[in-house]
């Protein structure tokens, strides 16, 4: 599968100083492991980390995750750095470089360019390594719709501590609603824009962390909203996180049932063997056009999860 398309249900974020913590992400079930050069790592340490995660990377001992690599953001000077040398060491191994702090697709364009001269000097197929550009701040929501469609996009993911110091939240918690804010979700607008602007490039809207990270209830809280609104995944901090976020963002099993019933029955309605009909019954609800559209989302997420059917198979009326 392209990796453009490839589940990122969990993305588990580890800091690119840490060995142990790089060893142990190896084996755990997240969809995609990104190392991280930028807030996880101290000033002193990002030269050291740089080595650890091109090594790390082209190691052997994954287990089919998604590796990626967040280098510092573009007003920093490491990050052209942090570019070269894990690309020049792991690019083989490389699927994504996650870009933080992405306020203009210029920043985009920048990083594409000096990937596509590294692929190139190093035998590499040239757009292969996909970008995931992290929106963090008021500016950046303003140009998500350049930046959403800017070359290697893969996902947009939300940066919800940035954002949050950026629009002037009164807050202390990473992805958690704002004290005195009752009346919904804050992260309401954010939330839908950055959605919107990647379904309408057809790339992936990733939700930002959850920092409490023994609270796997309100992790699965959280995350459930987001789940709901149609994200493709959430960044995780913790193993814990790992099984309740691959949970939350494949279909339960109930509607991966009935969403490919959906599909069956509406196949052969619209056949000739079945009338050629656009719009039939299925069981007490009426199908269409927009009932297979809404189906083929269910089902390709739980397909891309591998998910197995355990339901009721369409039968056609003899």
């Amino acid at each position: 599968m392209d990796n453009r398309y490839r589940p990122r249900r969990t993305c588990l974020s580890v800091p690119g100083s840490s060995v142990k913590m790089i060893q142990k992400a190896k084996t755990l079930a997240a969809d995609e492991v990104f190392l991280d050069l930028e807030d996880a790592v101290a000033a002193d340490a990002k030269g050291q980390a740089r080595v650890q995660v091109a090594a790390a990377l082209a190691e052997s001992g994954w287990a089919g995750q998604l590796r990626g690599v967040r280098v510092n953001d573009w007003t920093t000077p490491w990050t052209y750095t942090d570019v070269i040398e894990v690309v020049s060491r792991a690019g083989a191994h490389l699927d994504v470089v996650l870009l933080p702090k992405v306020t203009d697709a210029a920043h985009v364009h920048a990083l594409d360019l000096l990937l596509g001269q590294l692929e190139a000097a190093h035998g590499l197929p040239v757009g292969r390594i996909g970008i995931e550009a992290q929106i963090e701040d008021a500016k950046g929501l303003t140009h998500i719709d350049a930046i959403a469609a800017a070359p290697r996009v893969q996902a947009l993911v939300l940066g919800p501590g940035d954002l949050a110091a950026s629009l002037n939240m009164r807050t202390l918690e990473v992805g958690e609603q704002p004290e005195g804010y009752d009346l919904g979700d804050a992260y309401h607008h954010v939330l839908m824009r950055i959605l919107i602007a990647a379904r309408a490039n057809g790339i992936a809207a990733i939700d930002g962390p959850y920092v409490k990270v023994r609270d796997v209830e309100g992790f699965r809280r959280v995350a459930g909203r987001s789940a709901a609104l149609g994200y493709d995944g959430k960044w995780v901090l913790h193993p814990d996180q790992i099984d309740a976020g691959n949970e939350i963002f494949s279909p339960r099993q109930d509607a991966y049932d009935r969403a490919e019933l959906i599909l069956e029955a509406y196949e052969w309605h619209t056949s000739q063997a079945g009338g050629a009909r656009g719009a039939a019954m299925l069981g007490d609800e009426m199908i269409d056009e927009a009932s297979r559209k809404m189906a083929l989302v269910i089902a390709g997420k739980g397909r891309a999860a591998g998910m197995e059917r355990t339901g009721e198979r369409f039968v056609p009326p003899s």
